[in-house]
């Protein structure tokens, strides 16, 4: 199993705010932020599923790791 932090980004600009990201993670990862857009309130309990990627309707959640 691969080891690193999570790196979360949205582009923001492009997002509908639609919940589905963060009603599809399974941990609890990701929230909606002041502005609507997802955030990643608990990054440690990212199990990199992807889902959140995989199924943004207009793909602007990108995830990865940052190996240190």
């Amino acid at each position: 199993m691969a080891t690193g932090k999570l790196v979360f980004s949205v582009n923001a600009k492009l997002c509908k705010k639609c919940g589905i990201c963060y009603s599809l993670c399974p941990k609890g990862v990701l929230k909606a932020g002041a502005d609507g857009c997802p955030e990643a309130v608990a990054p440690e309990n990212c199990i990199f599923c992807n889902q959140c990627e995989m199924r943004c309707p207009d793909f602007v959640i990108r995830v990865g790791r940052n190996e240190e």
